[in-house]
């Protein structure tokens, strides 16, 4: 989990990466400021399952489309991407037309979160 590019805000990421941990996934958190580049070579380099961005500056598209090249070009699109911030309703299906797997704007509740990464990585059975 990072914060792309200019974004100084931290506070919702440690949250979600507590609230994650206590439900026993392993989170690496690399902070604020991170180039896109950074966090490709973060997520090949701990073998990943997921990758999160956290995005409150409104460059949530730009980042993205960013994260999303590098992983492509280091051949790990396959990795799930998640992204979470302030994120307006009129860009969830973008970034989800872009490629990202699961879209929690600010305010989604941790549990929904949680079980929301659940399910993606182990859907229910039917």
């Amino acid at each position: 989990m990072a914060s792309p590019g200019l974004d100084g805000h931290d506070r919702g990421a440690k949250v979600v990466a507590r609230a994650l941990k206590d439900a026993g996934m392993e989170v690496i958190y690399l902070g604020i400021h991170r180039t896109a580049e950074e966090i490709v070579k973060a997520a090949v380099q701990e073998d990943v399952d997921f990758i999160g961005l956290s995005m409150l500056s409104g460059a949530h598209l730009i980042m993205t489309e960013q994260v999303l090249k590098k992983m492509a070009e280091q051949k790990i699109d396959d990795i799930p991407l998640i992204a979470g911030g302030t994120i307006p309703k009129r860009d969830i299906e973008k970034l989800k037309e872009m490629g990202v797997a699961l879209v929690f704007p600010t305010q989604t509740p941790l549990d929904r979160i949680i079980s929301g990464i659940k399910e993606y990585r182990f859907p229910p059975k039917t």
